[in-house]
């Protein structure tokens, strides 16, 4: 588990009569950042809960930074920054305020330099001058960044966040998600839940999936960019003849109307048009075509994502 931030083996939590967790391995390389991935009921909270501590496994091992949780919590936890399930703060008091209190709360935290940290915390979201207004007057984006400046207020070397943008409109979307990229580049490692594409593609550089409690996939986002089978498409007027060709050729092809498809399967596509060619096959048109990354979701869970920006 050597450079792994987070790493767990057969993670599992069975409630009563439901199986939430399902021999979940994850392995989150330090430094990446991560998005756990799966539809609403797919699991993902509970797993978090499960890497923090919030919830005990039924069986399986965690480590987070190297140390056993739960067992290792108070070694581990203050080096670790999370939103889990939505922000929670006193609407009535400044975001300043929120944070002070934040900060009072926590044992490892020096008193000394308490307003020195919530300031740079609220600089580093970009609330610095909305640092004075009430919590109940943030927009949505604004009360997730104070969360993410909360989880800030010490130095973290990794960051959990829950759904973060979940519910925002575009622009808060686009705050958080522009803030993650800046805490990534001072080299925190972020574990990021979503079930955002958008957010997932320009964010993310591994991706674990989720689906009914397993992990479907795991690994870095161009590995599932390149799972997709890539097809060739030819329009053709003698889609019979083209498939004959194909299949003379080791492909598996699927006629339809004027077209007909077919894996690719590690052939040059030169070579296949060449040779429909010379067989004789009047060629329309002659495409390859490489699975979205949303087709490749659905593929694995079953279920479509919010492709929303």
């Amino acid at each position: 588990m050597t450079g792994l931030a987070i790493a767990s083996t057969g993670l599992t939590k069975q409630f009563r009569g439901h199986l939430a967790v399902d021999q979940v391995s994850l392995a989150v390389p330090r430094g990446s950042v991560y998005g756990f991935l799966g539809p609403n009921g797919s699991g993902k909270t509970t797993t978090i809960r499960l890497l923090l501590g919030l919830a005990f496994a039924t069986s399986g091992q965690a480590e987070l930074l190297g140390v056993p949780m739960p067992a290792g919590a108070a070694a581990a936890l203050p080096r670790v920054g999370a939103l889990v399930e939505g922000p929670a703060f006193y609407p009535f008091l400044s975001g300043r305020a929120n944070l002070a209190r934040w900060a009072a709360a926590d044992a490892t935290g020096d008193p000394r330099t308490a307003a020195a940290r919530i300031g740079q915390a609220l600089d580093r979201v970009g609330l610095l001058a909305a640092a004075g207004k009430r919590y109940r007057h943030y927009s949505l984006g604004m009360k997730q960044r104070l969360a993410i400046a909360a989880s800030l207020l010490q130095p973290r070397e990794l960051l959990v966040l829950d759904e973060p943008t979940n519910g925002l409109d575009p622009q808060g979307t686009r705050e958080v998600r522009a803030l993650i990229q800046r805490i990534a580049a001072d080299g925190v490692t972020v574990f990021l839940s979503s079930h955002l594409l958008a957010e997932v593609e320009q964010t993310c550089t591994d991706v674990g999936v989720m689906r009914a409690g397993r992990l479907v996939f795991q690994g870095p986002l161009d590995g599932l960019r390149r799972s997709g089978a890539a097809r060739i498409r030819v329009e053709t007027a003698d889609p019979e003849a083209a498939a004959a060709v194909l299949k003379r050729l080791g492909l598996a092809p699927h006629p339809a109307g004027r077209e007909v498809t077919a894996p690719l399967a590690g052939h040059q596509p030169e070579h296949l048009c060449a040779e429909l060619v010379a067989a004789g096959v009047g060629v329309r048109g002659f495409g390859v075509a490489v699975p979205a990354l949303e087709d490749l979701f659905v593929a694995l869970t079953g279920e479509g994502f919010d492709v929303a920006d």
